[in-house]
């Protein structure tokens, strides 16, 4: 078996290979084999990590001990999801319910499930890595190479693009699964993700190859890139950006609505547009605007003057939809971008930089746009931290009043979120040399 090596994760994008859409595990022909067929200590399941082998061996381990997706069926049985199907008037139980399986299991059909296939297992070993029938005995092979495996079935999770857009169809969603605004109402919690954040979090099984750097910044831009992208493929879609009359309210900022009467609200202030305007969810596709301009002056301009007109377009319901289609494509021809840039100490200092002035300068007013603010500012402040950028003790202390003041959404404060911003800020100070 071959260990998981971030040159390969790291490696330039080529542009035809930005969006190669591998087939997502869930919708493969192959079979699924099940949990029974990873878990044994000769393969995944050793309680110890084996010494002499280029692999952990305790991945299984590691996942049903520890990583929360092994739990992800096991919600569905609780109260609270027995009262949302029962509020969504669902024909079946939550746990029965392909709407709900879809995320919170490997929820593939019944002719596609092997003889260790357990429904119950939650979101498995080949939930991610790909039905393991056709691959199963060659990545064992001494003389197999992982090339081959992907050919075989295995998916390309390496690749930061498709990891990006396999966590994202559950984290956000896509054409065929969704969390809605009606099952937000019902009580399904708000989806919130960050590529490289949640990523971090998790309890890691697997190996990098000796003295490579975890390019968090890189992945955390690959994958706002491509949530961004998500969300106006979305606003596009007519099955999924649309609820009867209204359009899908998920894809809007909650807090232009959620929020008390008497907290008169403008979501529409910064972007030149009256009250009332209730504001497209632009978290994503402000941190891209941030990005773009690490790539380029041209593409800065352009994608500011892009979604500005977006907005516009959508206050005014004139050809919002192609206009999102024409924003969709740029982000498109950044993702490539993305990936062949080598993001420099000075990229980097200036993109946290321009994240917290952007924060103070009122972008962030809605809680969604200072919540992805947060992780990004998090995972580049992380980042140019192990590589010696910043050296100064005051940035942690900074960093964690930053996280307060977005801790609860409910209570969220622009005034004390640019509070935090401005103590963050003198804290970083310039460039370490």
């Amino acid at each position: 078996m071959r260990r998981f090596s971030l040159v390969a994760f790291l490696a330039v994008l080529a542009p035809a290979a930005a969006f190669s859409a591998a087939v997502l595990p869930q919708n493969a022909t192959d079979k699924t084999l099940g949990m029974g067929s990873c878990a044994s200590s000769l393969c995944h399941g050793a309680v110890e990590t084996w010494k002499q082998s280029n692999v952990l061996q305790n991945e299984y381990v590691i996942w049903s001990r520890r990583d929360k997706h092994a739990r992800a069926y096991t919600v569905l049985l609780g109260e609270r999801s027995k009262e949302i199907a029962a509020r969504l008037e669902l024909s079946a139980p939550a746990h029965r319910s392909a709407l709900c399986l879809d995320c919170h299991a490997h929820n593939v059909p019944e002719p596609r499930r092997g003889e260790h296939f357990v429904i119950a297992d939650g979101v498995t070993c080949e939930t991610c890595h790909g039905p393991a029938h056709r691959w199963i005995d060659s990545h064992v092979a001494r003389d197999n190479t992982h090339k081959e495996n992907i050919a075989r079935g295995m998916y390309p999770i390496a690749d930061p693009v498709e990891r990006a857009r396999l966590c994202l169809s559950c984290h956000f969603g896509n054409s065929q699964k969704f969390v809605t605004h009606k099952m937000m109402a019902a009580g399904h919690p708000r989806m919130s993700f960050e590529l490289d954040t949640f990523t971090q979090i998790q309890p890691p099984h697997y190996r990098t190859d000796a003295g490579q750097v975890w390019d968090g910044v890189r992945i955390w831009a690959i994958g706002q890139a491509l949530a961004a992208h998500e969300l106006l493929d979305m606003l596009n879609d007519p099955k999924r950006g649309r609820d009867g009359l209204f359009p899908e309210l998920v894809l809007f900022d909650c807090h232009s609505c959620h929020h008390p009467m008497k907290d008169k609200r403008n979501a529409g202030a910064r972007l030149g547009l009256g009250p009332g305007f209730v504001r497209l969810n632009d978290a994503s596709l402000l941190m891209v605007r941030q990005i773009a301009r690490r790539l380029g002056e041209e593409g800065d301009a352009q994608f500011a003057q892009q979604v500005q007109r977006l907005h516009r377009d959508v206050a005014r319901g004139t050809d919002a939809l192609a206009h999102a289609r024409a924003v969709r494509q740029t982000i498109a021809e950044l993702v490539p971008r993305i990936g062949a840039h080598r993001f420099s100490p000075q990229d980097l200092h200036a993109m946290l930089i321009g994240l917290i002035d952007d924060g103070l300068a009122g972008e962030y007013s809605d809680y969604q746009g200072a919540e992805q603010a947060t992780m990004a500012v998090q995972s580049i402040a992380d980042f140019m931290s192990k590589q010696g950028l910043l050296r100064r003790p005051a940035v942690g202390q900074a960093m964690k009043r930053l996280l307060a003041a977005v801790a609860r959404d409910e209570q969220y404060s622009e005034v004390a979120f640019q509070k935090a911003l401005r103590d963050l800020k003198s804290s970083v100070g310039p460039l370490a040399k």
